[in-house]
């Protein structure tokens, strides 16, 4: 991919009044480095966010500051952004030196069909999303690719070192670091439970015989005189 173009201009403008640059549409950025001195600069909002969709930490981009003859080779080495909005409103750029090595985070991006997810219910777990590596600037790529068809069965693993690397970039992670796995997923079974009939309530019936019913008239009744 063609490196991308961003352009920007000196800002004067510092601390808590780079407010009034952000009413205009304009991103206070820095830009520093082993060889560059701190540079204040000011950007389109617009344009940087364009940019800033296309670039991560590892990819390369040209900064055409106004009034510069040629323009800085830089990393975006840290954004903030509205909380609510969730715009730029500030960015550092590292100006590079293309003959000295960089440590940088590099994104691990699946790619292809993991076989086991064919022959049973399972997802692809990634462990590991980004690669510690050391490399000179021209050795940076913007991604890594991973290759899932690897994955025929739930003990297969991808790790760091069956990794296909670029040349030129030295891995920091430890070899043995998983990448990328598939695990399966449970089936959750759902057990009836057995509910014993309830049975009526036994209800106690008392029946009085004739004698009985006689003999309570006869006690109840009393005598005609006394």
């Amino acid at each position: 991919m063609d490196q991308l173009v961003l352009n920007a201009e000196p800002r004067t403008i510092t601390g808590k009044q780079v407010r009034q640059l952000r009413r205009q549409g304009l991103v206070p950025a820095v830009v520093y480095g082993k060889a560059t001195k701190p540079i204040h600069v000011q950007i389109p909002q617009k344009e940087l966010d364009i940019v800033l969709m296309k670039v991560g930490e590892s990819t390369l981009l040209q900064l055409q500051v106004a009034g510069e003859a040629e323009p800085l080779t830089v990393l975006v080495r840290d954004q903030q952004r509205h909380i609510l909005k969730q715009h730029p409103t500030h960015v550092d750029f590292y100006a590079v030196v293309m003959t000295e090595k960089l440590r940088v985070r590099i994104p691990l991006t699946l790619v292809g069909q993991a076989p086991v997810l064919a022959l049973a219910t399972g997802v692809v777990v990634q462990p590991l999303e980004e690669l510690d590596v050391e490399c000179l600037p021209g050795d940076l790529v913007s991604h890594i690719s991973v290759d899932i068809s690897v994955l025929k069965d739930f003990d297969a693993v991808i790790r760091v070192k069956d990794l296909v690397l670029p040349p030129g970039i030295e891995v920091l992670d430890e070899p043995d670091d998983i990448v990328a796995t598939a695990t399966p997923i449970a089936e959750e079974k759902v057990e009836e439970l057995a509910v014993a009939p309830v049975a009526a309530p036994e209800v106690e019936v008392i029946k009085k015989g004739k004698k009985e019913e006689e003999e309570e008239v006869a006690e109840g009744a009393k005598p005609a005189a006394e």
